[in-house]
């Protein structure tokens, strides 16, 4: 295979879900998702700053994404509400496309330790970055830390039920869904 085969990155990507899923993803080492892949160790640092990369990837454009959203939000709603709308259009834009390799990441990350860890900090981060995007829009403190948690715990309630229960649902159906039960519990 030519150095600079196109195509290196899926390649090295679904090599890498594969062992992981074979494997697992701690059994798992870089050579061996070079070598399934048909390429160096040198390619897959080219693509990937290491193995877990392969999974958390997309952390960025979804942070990305969330806080433009929240940005753009109409400015009639409330915090907490203008997270909601974000994570619903995040959820169309980045998970509802393509739900089947979601779940199978997901299935990966819930089998290890390390990775469930770094799933935790992800969370963590998106929600210091919607907190940011609140403080923009003139939300103060508390309430920015607050609304951003609040998403983040709807997101992720959602997603644990999107993954759990695969069927006629969009995530972003979860979503409001999950939203819904938060207002619930709170009495609005």
């Amino acid at each position: 295979m030519g150095r600079w085969a196109p195509g290196s990155r899926g390649r090295l990507e679904r090599a890498a879900m594969e062992l992981y899923a074979e494997h697992g993803f701690e059994a798992t080492t870089v050579a061996a998702i070079a070598d399934r892949a048909g390429l160096t160790e040198r390619t897959f640092f080219r693509h990937f700053a290491d193995k877990r990369e392969v999974l958390f990837q997309g952390s960025s454009l979804l942070q990305e994404l969330l806080v433009r959203e929240v940005q753009d939000a109409d400015a009639a709603l409330a915090p907490v509400e203008a997270v909601v709308a974000a994570l619903q259009a995040a959820a169309v834009g980045f998970f509802d496309a393509d739900a089947e390799r979601p779940r199978f990441r997901q299935a990966i990350i819930d089998a290890s330790p390390e990775l469930q860890e770094r799933e935790l900090i992800k969370l963590a981060t998106l929600a210091t970055a919607v907190a940011g995007a609140l403080r923009e829009r003139g939300v103060g403190e508390p309430a920015d830390r607050l609304a951003a948690e609040a998403g983040i715990a709807v997101f992720r309630v959602a997603f644990e039920a999107w993954v759990r229960e695969p069927g006629d649902h969009t995530l972003s159906w979860w979503i409001r869904t999950s939203a819904d039960e938060l207002r619930g519990t709170l009495g609005g």
